[in-house]
């Protein structure tokens, strides 16, 4: 291939429109601290989210240790071994013990009946990942909180737009983080949100975003600096009207490889529920077990071709060296994770990805799998 195909590209808005907000922003002079730009960025949000309360960070890690400061989450936390490692690492940077639990193999999420197993005197709070943007079992889980007095903050990095009969998926638990880095559906180069159901609680997290302070000379918590600067909120405005299209060609790049990949043996595509608005963020294929060991043999021939697929989520975070050695990290506690984790390949896409692209990407895959 005449140039390398990434499993993502980052959704780059319009230059001639991205101009005039960087000219508002040398008028302004104002760089960060919630700027005019800012505070717009947060309102046009919440109202395309559907959201009543948003608050903007320069990063999603950020907004993680974040979250768990905001409702003083202690002791230990029920999470998922399949995520990207910062879910985890926000637990330890808080002091808190990760107890991992396994997944559901069709949605990829926590399996709420081992939640309930894996409940303690020392559980605190539950922080589940909507892994690929499909929502893990809210219903659920919040009963379980509910009838064990426990908090729930969902790692909802991969959910931008993503709707449950109708209404967003962030407004579910007591928090959502969402993450706006380059690699996300929706971005404003690096950056996030977190989604709180009440004034107050919005309140404590833009207090713990900006140092703890209330005023000039009042600090009220021990925060930090996650504040959100004006060139990205601006970057954010102008993404924030190309979105729908966005959302619109990622969806026909994945019925398109759904129509292709569908009847070739060995593997499977990802379930979308039927209540679920989606917006095609990732696209994982599954090996199944009796060719899985294919899955890093046809990872790296791709790569040698050009085309970088990622093994998301691969290796699992209990297996990290900070991780292994806690109880929950048991490979036979996480057997399903273990499978997923050997035997998932993400294949590229992005609303810029061509047909005659995919089609390479396509071609080469099955061949490689048939060989």
């Amino acid at each position: 291939m005449k140039k390398e195909i990434y499993v993502t590209s980052p959704l780059l808005p319009p230059l001639e429109e991205f101009i005039p907000y960087l000219e508002k922003v040398w008028e302004n002079k104002r760089l960060t601290n919630g700027g005019p730009l800012h505070e717009q960025l947060e309102k046009e949000l919440a109202n395309y989210l559907g959201v009543k309360y948003i608050s903007l960070f320069s990063n999603g890690t950020l907004e993680l240790l974040t979250a768990l400061q905001t409702l003083r989450i202690t002791d230990e936390v029920i999470t998922t071994p399949y995520s990207f490692v910062a879910t985890s690492h926000s637990l330890l940077w808080n002091g808190l013990k990760p107890v991992f639990v396994d997944i559901d193999p069709l949605t990829c999420n926590l399996d709420p009946d081992k939640i309930e197993q894996a409940i303690t005197s020392h559980t605190t709070a539950i922080l589940p990942v909507h892994c690929y943007g499909i929502p893990a079992d809210v219903d659920r889980i919040q009963s379980i909180a509910d009838n064990y007095g426990l908090k729930v903050i969902y790692d909802a990095a991969h959910t931008f737009g993503v709707t449950k009969q109708g209404h967003s998926i962030l407004n579910y638990g007591d928090l959502s983080i969402l993450s706006f880095h380059a690699t996300k559906v929706f971005n404003t180069i690096e950056g996030g949100a977190i989604i709180s159901q009440d004034a107050k609680t919005k309140k404590r997290i833009d207090f713990l975003k900006n140092f703890g302070f209330a005023d000039e000379v009042t600090v009220v918590a021990p925060g930090i600096n996650g504040k959100r600067n004006e060139v990205q909120a601006a970057f954010g405005l102008v993404q924030l009207k190309h979105i729908d299209a966005a959302l619109l060609k990622r969806k026909v790049i994945y019925l398109r490889y759904s129509e292709q990949l569908k009847k070739v043996a060995g593997i499977r595509v990802i379930n979308i529920p039927k209540e679920i608005e989606w917006n095609y963020s990732y696209f994982p294929v599954f090996f199944d077990k009796s060719i899985s060991y294919k899955r890093d043999e046809i990872y790296t021939a791709m790569k040698g071709v050009g085309i970088l697929t990622r093994r998301y989520f691969y290796p699992l975070i209990s297996s990290f060296p900070m991780y292994r050695g806690l109880d929950s990290a048991n490979f036979n506690n996480l057997s399903e994770a273990n499978i997923l984790s050997n035997s998932v390949l993400c294949l590229p896409i992005y609303p810029d990805l061509s047909d005659f692209e995919q089609d390479n990407i396509i071609s080469v895959f099955i061949s490689l799998l048939v060989k």
